[in-house]
């Protein structure tokens, strides 16, 4: 005889998401910046509570277990490419691939248009390395420092270095964010940031009309000795030359060419690794530290290091080491395991039939493309509100909405757009979400005070709505195998 299985309540589906946000809540009381890693205890008991009320309404445990292994499968290839990413940052940190781009890429900085080269350097180093956090806590400190050298406002300096590094972030392969919708959705993650360029690009350009009218009249002629001494730092450590940005240039080739993401990271990699035998010979045995091999052996030791380790700069400035210390496959394990624990919360609420019924309540008045979008944005929105938390922001939403997504005809391509638009870049406009607290300590202004400024955090979810309501770059639904790597 068949169980009988009850219709989940709006109580019975709330209740799990009570549960997580308490908890998250109470992880980010405590641990502060650290809750990044106890955030995913709380996804795992709220996944067991989820699990409780399901076997309440007749579900069996083996059921409910199947269900979360199956979701958590779906996202295996994007592990994958998380643990790729890793190893890709190490291997170009060591080849001097992001040294170069750095060095590079601060010589755009003008005195006279502050805020404007500021955000373009800060997108820049943002899309090397992939971190927004990296790049407002290394980068983003001088630049404050300039900025009050210059007797600028400092809420605007915070806010273009939050809009440069968030756009960078955004669309670079390295970031975490960008992997991890893509991985929500089972996206492509190329396709997933060369959809993104129809928010990204309008709302970029419009952030640095409004940063070049708000810097005329601001300039000075002084020399930037931290930019400089920066520049010095990196010359000392690595062989600095236009050559060594080949790797990025074959990487991004191949993404145009929309080669498998995989595989075109792994080839990234070795190609980062060849670089760094080659030019970097000196630094990668040095990165071995073990004195006792031979030089070749050496070398082999400092690929590896970097590829699984990541790179550990010790050039005794500051500034310096904290940008380039980073990368390596250990690097995403955190993450690896967030995707794991949200997965399985997720595959919990679906199996026992509470997201549908979730789902069901915020989509109870949605008519609309544009309805969907703009109750996606505001999900994210209320989860960095009430999660405090953007890798949350991403994932709850991206389970919620996939399948509503694919009954309205539209591509999954559309949502994991639409979760960075709304989920990434809102994060650092609340003050209690750990990016908003992290921004807020790191450059030394409060959230409130930079939120206006960030224009560009703002202007992307605008944009995804008013695209949602006018039909503009929303691609239609695709059987799910056309566009995976």
């Amino acid at each position: 005889m068949s169980k009988i299985i009850k219709k989940p309540s709006l109580l019975d589906a709330i209740t799990p998401v009570v549960i997580l946000i308490s908890m998250l809540a109470g992880t980010v009381y405590v641990f502060g910046l650290d809750s990044f890693g106890p955030n995913q205890v709380a996804l795992i008991l709220a996944a067991a509570a989820a699990a409780m009320i399901g076997i309440k309404n007749g579900h069996s445990w083996k059921e409910i277990e199947r269900g979360m292994i199956d979701t958590i499968s779906v996202s295996l290839q994007s592990l994958l490419i998380l643990l790729m990413v890793g190893a890709l940052i190490g291997s170009w940190i060591l080849s001097g691939t992001v040294p170069s781009m750095i060095y590079y890429g601060v010589q755009l900085m003008s005195p006279d248009y502050f805020y404007l080269t500021a955000c373009l350097v800060c997108a820049l180093l943002g899309f090397s390395i992939g971190s927004s956090w990296t790049v407002a806590g290394t980068l983003g400190i001088g630049l404050m420092g300039i900025a009050a050298a210059l007797d600028l406002s400092l809420a605007a300096s915070a806010g273009a270095i939050i809009s440069g590094a968030y756009f960078g972030d955004k669309l670079s392969p390295l970031s975490e964010t960008t992997n991890l919708a893509a991985a929500v959705t089972s996206n492509d993650l190329f396709e997933h940031i060369q959809h993104m360029l129809w928010t990204t690009v309008p709302g970029f350009l419009i952030t640095l009309v409004l940063f070049f009218v708000l810097g005329i009249g601001s300039g000075a002629n002084l020399v930037i000795d931290d930019i400089e001494i920066l520049q010095a730092a990196m010359q000392e450590t690595f062989n600095i030359s236009p050559i060594m940005l080949i790797p990025m240039i074959l990487l991004l080739t191949m993404a145009v060419k929309k080669l498998p993401a995989l595989s075109t990271l792994i080839c990234g990699t070795l190609a980062g690794c060849l670089f760094a035998a080659v030019f970097q010979w000196d630094t990668v045995i040095a990165l071995a530290n073990d004195s006792s091999l031979s030089e070749g052996a050496a070398v082999f030791k400092g690929l590896f290091s970097a590829m699984f380790l990541g790179y550990s700069s010790d050039t005794g400035n500051a500034s310096l080491d904290a940008l380039l210390s980073k990368g390596g496959m250990s690097s995403m394990l955190t993450t690896i395991g967030l995707v794991i624990n949200a997965m399985a919360f997720g595959g919990a609420m679906r199996r026992t039939g509470l997201l549908e019924r979730l789902v069901e309540a915020a989509l109870s008045r949605v008519k609309s493309a544009g309805d969907l979008i703009i109750a996606t944005v505001g999900t994210c929105i209320g989860t960095n509100l009430l999660a405090a938390d953007q890798y949350l922001s991403i994932v709850i939403p991206g389970q919620m909405f996939v399948k509503s997504y694919e009954e309205r005809d539209l591509s999954t391509i559309n949502l994991s757009r639409t979760l960075e638009d709304s989920g990434t870049l809102t994060s650092a406009l609340v003050p209690w979400n750990t990016c908003g607290a992290y921004m807020s300590a790191t450059l030394g202004v409060s959230t409130f005070m930079y939120a206006p400024f960030a224009f560009f955090n703002i202007l992307c979810p605008i944009i995804a709505v008013i695209y949602g309501y006018s039909q503009i770059a929303l691609q239609q639904h695709r059987p799910a195998t056309e566009g995976q790597a």
